[in-house]
């Protein structure tokens, strides 16, 4: 869980930041996309990570059901101050299955969605600019990638904090700094995907 929580949480942020190419212009975001399908290691790539978020589902919910069997009953009070279980981590598995359906929804509409092509210095390529500037145009899908992405930071979060302690990385000492670094990193993440639809909705295009 530990270790494919964080190979998914750098590629988010790289991920991310790739998106912020299209705050440049549409020939920029184009020539990133453009780069990324046509190195050889995208294949590999690609399965890695089908992998690794495969086995980092299995064991959340073979974690959730060992949890909820080894505590049939809840407890008569609930523990509070230092101790008690943090409001992200209570709902993992919910906004868990949240993003896997948001990761399926995202395929579709963007790496399976309509092709539509550029050319630039004599190179044809996708022109994914295009179609975000299409998909973004909806109300309703720009508020639904939003709740999703709110998601994605609720899961980083804690997902990102609790990885430290499972591979054994934990000290009480630095405990309040990682605490805080995970939520910087969270909001980081989040706000920097929320930031190409609204974007887009709002500016681009308009």
């Amino acid at each position: 869980m530990a270790l494919t929580g964080l190979a998914w949480s750098l590629f988010v942020l790289t991920h991310m930041a790739g998106n912020l190419l299209i705050l440049i212009d549409a020939e920029a975001y184009n020539k990133y996309g453009h780069a990324i399908v046509t190195n050889p290691l995208i294949y590999l790539a690609e399965a890695g990570l089908v992998a690794m978020i495969l086995v980092h589902i299995v064991n959340g919910i073979k974690l959730t059901l060992e949890n909820r069997a080894a505590r049939p009953e809840k407890y008569a009070m609930s523990t509070n101050g230092k101790k008690a279980a943090r409001f992200q981590s209570k709902f993992m598995i919910f906004h868990g299955s949240l993003l896997a359906v948001f990761l399926v929804w995202h395929l579709i509409t963007f790496k399976y969605g309509p092709h539509y092509s550029v050319t630039y210095n004599g190179v044809e390529m996708r022109d994914l600019h295009k179609l975000v500037l299409e998909v973004f145009q909806s109300p309703l899908y720009v508020v639904g990638y939003v709740v999703c992405l709110i998601g994605v930071g609720f899961h980083l979060s804690h997902g990102f904090y609790s990885s430290f302690a499972t591979l054994g990385l934990y000290h009480p000492r630095f405990s309040p700094l990682l605490n805080k670094f995970g939520y910087l990193y969270s909001v980081v993440v989040a706000a920097g995907f929320m930031s190409q639809p609204i974007y887009v909705f709002l500016v681009a295009g308009r």
